[in-house]
């Protein structure tokens, strides 16, 4: 794996960690696709660091069980913004 990726790899992991970021909040940050972010947690940061991954893998499963309340929220904000409220 070239260095570079390696870094990007780590560097995502720990910012979904300290921030419980989602995947596309963390690909925005990264400037890189949902799909990057989605193979570097989940295939490349295991042959990296396997405990940071099992952290990782903890957070994602928590915005997944999470995602329909998001979208939600989401939903209601854009509506208000259209009442002009």
């Amino acid at each position: 794996m070239r260095e570079e990726v390696r870094l990007r790899v780590m560097q995502a992991a720990e910012h979904i960690l300290e921030t419980g970021a989602t995947v596309r909040a963390c690909a925005a940050k990264f400037g890189v696709s949902k799909t990057t972010i989605h193979k570097d947690v989940r295939d490349r940061l295991p042959r990296v660091d396997a405990e940071l991954c099992a952290q990782v893998d903890e957070v994602l499963r928590k915005n997944l069980r999470e995602r329909h309340l998001r979208g939600g929220d989401a939903t209601r904000e854009k509506f208000r913004r259209l009442r002009g409220e």
